[in-house]
């Protein structure tokens, strides 16, 4: 007697929600980035699910995602709120967090990196020195997701989990440049969108002739790939000192 066959039905692939929920996510982000919703605002899920023309779904995908970047806080039966810029004191305490693992994590990817964290190091670098071409505020968000990415890979190279996971919990790019924005929107109110970019460009990204943020990462790159761990981390510890150099203006302009 012949065996019937079973025919198992594929099922179709239907990526559409998740698609939707990443472009939600990425509105209300920069939504919170450009002030549209303020430091400290209670955020509205149905105000916001009719705004953007979805249902709540997503909103509330959206805002749990958030919530985990320490850019949206979730209170028991309040809600959710924009979390509030850092402080000074929260500044200060953040880079010396920094400046106390980060040097120590490059000095150790030195020592540990292998032909795949090689490859992946590069490979950041070119996607840096890439976005340096496009339009302005795509590059501005470009920019800004290579600097999280850079440190947090050099983080993982240096083989401690713990480093990594301690960074991460930071979200420290995030709020650096979420802060920096407010600064400069408040100073430029009656400026272009274009203008505001632009200027701020100038002020972090660019020294003289060259963007002086990704010149030190290419700087903090090789001596790593070289598996120099004592220039790795001078050179880790002098990008966060300049960093903190570029910054301070903006903390100290808008905790006045």
């Amino acid at each position: 007697m012949a065996k019937s066959k079973v025919v198992v039905a594929k099922v179709k692939r239907a990526p559409r929600r998740s698609v939707l929920s990443d472009e939600i996510y990425d509105m209300i982000k920069a939504m919170i980035f450009e002030h549209e919703i303020a430091p400290g605002a209670r955020v509205n899920i149905d105000a916001l699910a009719v705004e953007l023309e979805v249902s709540q779904t997503p909103v509330r995908e959206a805002l749990a995602r958030l919530e985990s970047d320490g850019l949206i806080a979730k209170k028991p039966l309040k809600g959710y709120t924009a979390t509030n810029l850092l402080s000074m004191a929260e500044f200060n305490d953040l880079f010396q967090f920094r400046l106390l693992i980060e040097p120590w994590a490059a000095e150790q990817a030195a020592l540990k990196i292998d032909s795949t964290g090689k490859a992946a190091l590069k490979g950041e670098m070119q996607s840096a020195k890439a976005a340096l071409k496009f339009r302005v505020d795509d590059q501005f968000q470009a920019l800004t997701e290579h600097d999280a990415r850079f440190h947090t890979l050099i983080a993982h190279i240096s083989g401690s989990n713990s480093v990594a996971n301690a960074f991460e919990r930071t979200h420290c790019h995030l709020h650096l440049f979420r802060l920096f924005m407010a600064n400069k929107l408040n100073l430029i109110e009656s400026e272009s969108r274009t203008q505001f970019v632009q200027e701020l460009f100038e002020q972090y990204y660019q020294s003289g002739s060259g963007q002086l943020a990704i010149k030190e990462h290419d700087a903090i790159t090789k001596v790593i790939l070289d598996q120099n761990p004592k220039a790795a981390r001078i050179a880790m510890h002098s990008h966060i000192e300049s960093s903190l150099k570029r910054f301070s203006p903006s903390v100290k302009a808008v905790n006045k």
